[in-house]
């Protein structure tokens, strides 16, 4: 088995919470300045930049995952991750037409552009990325396990946008690959509080907004190689592939 350092959970530039300077390039430059070996860049509701981070990433050594982060009708957010790029496509597919159109105040709430390798932009995204999708969370993860992807409840303990905060408590069949927590807590905080959770493999990363944000809080996934199977293994703890973060 071998040690991979990951962070899974990044945002671009593409997420209007995300710093003007959070493009493709600087996110892969920076990974490798700070030893990362797999990220993933999860965007609020858009993957718009996850192929080309992959491309990049490439270049460097690292392993990108394709991925998103979720609003759900809840408000509850969730990390999803996926493999293929026909995958990709079919989930922006359904993030298109599951996302309310409500056009986005820029001066508000930022930006939302998509870039190129050189940081010139392509595109803007008009419509806002924050709003939660017309489907509850449920109902998200089964889109996403139908499309052979891997679902998990993010930073479920924080008192915003967590399962816990939005819910009240955890959905037994849910039946997430993986349960993400905030990154200040540790996996024994979080089971004293929630034993339920002892079943899942617990994942922690940066939610990084910010160039200086990406490796300050990652998981090591032992695994036998870096293979969107043995990260689903990883994230289930099975055959000897686990999430560590210790």
């Amino acid at each position: 088995m071998n040690n991979y350092r990951a962070d899974l959970h990044i945002h671009s530039v593409l997420s209007p919470c995300g710093d003007l300077d959070m493009s493709p390039s600087k996110i892969i430059e920076t990974a490798a300045a700070n030893g990362l070996d797999i990220i993933a860049v999860t965007d609020h509701n858009h993957t718009g930049h996850a192929r080309l981070t992959r491309q990049l990433g490439e270049a460097k050594g690292i392993w990108v995952v394709y991925g998103a982060e979720v609003t759900t009708r809840e408000e509850v957010h969730c990390l999803t991750f996926f493999d293929t790029d026909d995958q990709l496509a079919s989930f922006q597919e359904y993030l298109e037409v599951q996302l309310p159109r409500v056009m986005n105040d820029a001066e508000l709430l930022g930006h939302q552009v998509i870039v190129d390798a050189e940081e010139r932009i392509r595109e803007e995204v008009a419509h806002s990325l924050y709003p939660g999708l017309e489907q509850g969370v449920d109902e998200v993860a089964e889109a996403v396990r139908s499309l052979g992807g891997l679902f998990v409840p993010a930073h479920v303990d924080r008192p915003r946008n967590g399962i816990y905060a939005q819910l009240g408590f955890f959905p037994g069949g849910l039946q997430p690959d993986a349960v993400e927590i905030f990154r200040k807590s540790t996996r024994t905080s979080v089971l004293e509080k929630h034993p339920e959770l002892q079943q899942y493999q617990l994942l922690k990363r940066s939610d990084a907004h910010f160039t200086n944000d990406i490796g300050r809080c990652t998981s090591t996934l032992v695994m036998a190689n870096r293979s969107f199977s043995e990260l689903s293994m990883a994230f289930r703890g099975e055959q000897g592939r686990r999430i560590s973060n210790d």
